[in-house]
């Protein structure tokens, strides 16, 4: 084998011992510090723990916080709702991170554009404000199934929230990239992020004594080094203290606070307080009242919070939107969905306008900041466009031709356990289910969350957790059966998370004979999803349109797009498509009677209107320049 050298020059010799001499003389007349960003110089300790006091580095530091989660507004509004946090004097941000969105398959890896944390997280110190990174991995929030992906539960045995061999995999698996990101955002790396929360409220499931210490290694193993700290509510807390992680508290009430702080005192001696989730409002439920809680009552209880000692975070400083199919439910004594609005009665609206919590909380925080607030930025216009008529109009069964095969089996088949995308199941959306009878009779079985039941293209009434048999009427010859079934919103909080699997939960029957060889055709309307009907799929609204059917309009925006609020009076029940993006659930049960529609989802020009309709179309579909979010009802 040839080998090649290079001779070596004398004079490039001399050169470089030169240069060496050089650069030694030069550095001793350097301070070696000043070599070293100041920002960094200056981060020794971060965020720790003195006696009963938070101290950054050597200062005594409070946590004024704020609740916003990037994946429920919009990206060309984050830094609005940012500078209007700080504008309200507070100095920290807290933020959950959603799995299920971030790995929406098994080993693929969302975080873009809305998703995009690390964005968001740098966005926020630009602002001016500290970051407290909430990473789960489950969240609650609100959110479906807390947070943890559906492919989970294509694991007959698989026990969420332990140390379940399944579970804790995918959790390191998801850590290792998570963190990977997160790492670099500490404040020890010159980032703004301070601390970082274990998981969320598990006292209050409390499954696996290990399970929380297992999730502290995970992330301390992975290159967290910030300060840990837990979060639970008054039926958690005994239960969720771990050693070495400082507690902190979930509540809404001055009695709580007194209550949970005893508590604090008798189990990690004296340490800094701190309200992890003061909870500015409430989430609403479909067919229930919209949840408010006075703003002079929530003055008051965050004078008290502060007067007790305690540092503070508002959940929700601004709530956002659950948009497309993300909201979550509770299941009880009944199972109830969370709505598309994410409001919370937040100090800040839906859409990030001021309330009178704002205008209360920023008089109070100004007058303990010791220097001037900024200004509070100008609100973002809004806008009621000319109510618009779709013009035409495609049937689900008509549909069904444009979408992929189907799939055959001789039993019914869960949506997570559905062979699509790849192998990781359906997440979201509806499922339908087809097969032959030829028979009447009663029809039975386990439907989540709501089956829309049709003899042919007929629909004949519902499944659901309450009614769990109907009535197939006289029939005559072989007839095709169908079953529209929604996943309304996995619960995500509770004991029940992982009996959160959607569609048909086993046989159905009919007259007590379990019913054989469907076709199940997978309906998550998604992007890709709508990109299958072609211009010449659709036909003109006839007079007396077939459902369940997709109406599609145009929404004309001769100007610059604005904010508005799309109101669907006369239709039932659905979803709305904006230019692709999934805008969420109506429903006229309410308390929702709007859908927020950002104007930095509109185009100027001709924007796409899709609404999935159920059971009936409504003559038309209007817009206004403000929310209807339903009836209020008081929090006690």
């Amino acid at each position: 084998m040839t080998t090649w050298s290079v001779p070596r020059r004398p004079c490039r010799a001399l050169g470089l011992l030169l240069l060496v001499f050089l650069s030694f003389l030069v550095l001793r007349r350097l301070d070696w510090r000043g070599l070293i960003s100041p920002w960094l110089r200056q981060r020794q300790s971060g965020l720790h723990t003195k006696g009963q006091n938070f101290m950054l580095e050597d200062s005594t530091f409070w946590i004024f916080g704020g609740s916003v989660h990037y994946f429920r507004v919009p990206r060309a509004y984050w830094r609005d709702r940012l500078l209007k946090m700080k504008a309200c004097g507070l100095n920290t941000l807290t933020t959950y991170v959603p799995w299920n969105l971030h790995e929406p398959q098994r080993g693929t890896f969302d975080f873009s554009g809305n998703l995009d944390l690390e964005a968001f997280v740098l966005m926020a110190a630009e602002t001016g404000l500290w970051v407290i990174l909430r990473p789960g991995p489950y969240i609650c929030s609100e959110i479906d199934l807390g947070g943890l992906p559906s492919w989970l539960l294509q694991d007959s045995g698989m026990r969420l929230r332990t140390t379940y061999k399944g579970f804790i995999e995918a959790v390191d698996l998801y850590f290792d990239h998570l963190m990977s990101r997160v790492v670099p955002l500490q404040y020890k790396h010159g980032g703004p992020i301070i601390a970082v929360q274990v998981e969320n409220e598990y006292g209050s499931y409390n499954r696996d004594p290990a399970y929380m210490p297992r999730i502290r290694r995970a992330l301390e193993d992975r290159g967290i080094v910030e300060l840990l700290l837990t979060s639970d509510n008054k039926d958690g807390l005994r239960s969720g203290v771990i050693d070495g992680v400082l507690a902190t508290i979930n509540l809404q009430s001055q009695h709580d606070l007194q209550l949970l702080t005893t508590f604090l005192l008798s189990v990690q001696g004296v340490q800094p307080k701190m309200v992890m989730e003061y909870w500015t409002g409430w989430f609403d439920s479909w067919g229930g009242p919209h949840n408010i809680l006075d703003s002079s009552e929530v003055l008051k209880t965050v004078s008290a919070i502060i007067d007790a000692g305690s540092s503070i975070n508002l959940y929700m400083f601004h709530g956002g939107t659950n948009f497309g199919f993300i909201n979550g439910a509770m299941h009880f004594d009944e199972y109830k969905s969370d709505v598309t609005s994410y409001d919370y009665d937040a100090v800040l609206t839906e859409a990030g306008d001021y309330t009178a919590k704002f205008f209360k909380l920023r008089e109070f925080f100004g007058s303990i900041s010791g220097s001037p607030l900024p200004s509070p930025p100008a609100l973002l216009p809004k806008t009621a466009y000319e109510s618009l008529r779709p013009a035409l109009y495609l049937s689900l069964w008509d549909a069904l031709q444009y979408l992929d095969k189907p799939t055959n089996s001789e039993k019914p088949i869960n949506m997570e356990n559905l062979p699509v995308n790849d192998g990781n199941g359906q997440s979201f959306g509806y499922t339908l289910y087809e097969t032959t009878i030829d028979s009447p009779g009663v029809l039975s079985g386990i439907v989540r969350d709501r089956g829309q039941v049709f003899v042919n293209t007929v629909s004949i009434g519902f499944l659901d957790y309450k009614r769990k048999k109907i009535v197939i009427p006289l029939i005559q010859g072989y007839t095709m059966l169908r079953i529209l079934v929604e996943n309304c919103g996995r619960v995500n909080y509770g004991d029940n998370i992982d009996d959160q699997r959607k569609g048909l939960i086993g046989n159905i029957y009919l007259n007590n004979s379990p019913l054989k060889n469907f076709r199940i055709y997978s309906l998550d309307m998604t992007e890709s999803f709508f990109q299958r009907f072609t211009s010449n799929s659709w036909n003109l609204v006839p007079e007396a349109p077939v459902y369940p059917a997709f109406f599609l309009g145009a929404l004309p925006v001769a100007l610059s797009p604005l904010d508005t609020f799309m109101k669907l009076e006369g239709w039932q029940k659905g979803v709305v498509f904006i230019n692709g993006q999934n805008l969420g659930r109506y429903w006229n049960i309410g308390p929702q009677e709007t859908l927020y529609l950002p104007g930095a989802w509109l185009d100027q020009g001709i924007n796409q209107v899709i609404v999935f309709e159920e059971k009936m179309a409504g003559p038309m579909i209007q817009f206004s320049e403000a929310p209807h979010l339903g009836k209020s009802q008081y929090l006690n």
